[in-house]
């Protein structure tokens, strides 16, 4: 009944002329596949990653957590770049993954499709004195990406991007600050950005729980009540994406998607006929990038 429902509304956008914010896939269409701008090019020069631990949390006390810094090939060190947040950095930093960031983003500034772009992918808080095997037991996880206070941009800019800033010439421009998650990462991404517009302007969300896991389901209101923000933003779910007791992903995300057009945000939704998965949002990355940070 969701599948039919959700095929229905999005096809009802279409035949109202209203792509380029909705997409939709046909029904039991193939999944999407990764294209040549996540592989390894030959003459393109790879960036850097450097693994770092945090663990000196005012924002949320008690926590460890893995951090990661891409740094660009050709980077000019004396130029403030332009920086980008991940959260469940693991997940996009996997090279077997569905996104494979690096590779993506090393093409594409090499392509000048993007400015060079200082990568930054976090990993959740885990509240014991050691790292855990798994990234994903991160168990301060929820409590950061869900909620819907400031308390995770304050993280951010008050403990991340000033340590990062040690040692990379960081831009302090909004315009040129952008931060990206997925599933509770993705509503996380949306928050960072409502919250400090004046830190964080270019948001991506993939299969974003704008559902009440912490209450994020009010999000389409208040977009819709509140003066727009100056804030561009890209997302991406499935028609097949979670429904449980914390709501209906898809019909949350057509609530924002609605809510959004209404108060004429600079955004672009894309549908697909994709589960609760990256791999739909990893194989459109590369053009995920490129509309985030085109120049108009």
């Amino acid at each position: 009944m969701l599948k039919t429902f959700a095929t229905l509304c999005l096809m009802t956008l279409a035949a109202r002329g209203e792509e380029p914010t909705a997409t939709i896939s046909l029904p039991d269409a193939p999944a999407l596949k990764l294209g040549d701008d996540s592989m390894p090019k030959a003459g393109v020069a790879a960036g850097t990653v450097t693994e770092h631990v945090w663990k000196d949390s005012k924002v949320f006390p008690g926590t460890i957590r893995q951090y990661f810094i891409y740094t660009p090939a050709k980077l000019d060190p004396s130029k403030p770049a332009a920086v980008m947040v991940f959260q469940d950095g693991h997940t996009y930093l996997n090279p077997n993954g569905d996104f494979r960031a690096t590779v993506v983003m090393d093409n594409l500034i090499a392509a000048g499709d993007i400015p060079p772009v200082i990568g930054i992918f976090i990993n959740p808080g885990h509240l014991d004195a050691e790292l855990p095997k798994d990234p994903w037991k991160g168990n301060n996880r929820s409590l950061e990406y869900d909620t819907l206070s400031d308390a995770y941009a304050r993280f951010l800019t008050d403990e991340i991007l000033p340590e990062v800033a040690k040692t990379h010439k960081l831009t302090t421009d909004p315009e040129q600050r952008a931060i990206c998650g997925l599933s509770s990462g993705g509503i996380c991404a949306w928050t960072v950005a409502w919250q400090r517009p004046d830190a964080f302007r270019k948001v991506v969300s993939q299969i974003g729980s704008f559902t009440n896991i912490r209450g994020g389901d009010v999000y389409p209101g208040l977009i819709r009540k509140t003066p727009p923000k100056p804030i561009r933003a890209f997302f991406q779910d499935g028609i097949n994406d979670l429904d449980n007791p914390h709501g209906s992903w898809p019909l949350g995300n057509m609530q924002m998607q609605a809510a959004l057009k209404f108060s004429k945000y600079d955004h672009r939704y894309v549908w697909t006929h994709g589960s609760h998965s990256g791999k739909d949002g990893g194989a459109i990355f590369p053009d995920t990038l490129r509309w985030l940070w085109r120049k108009k």
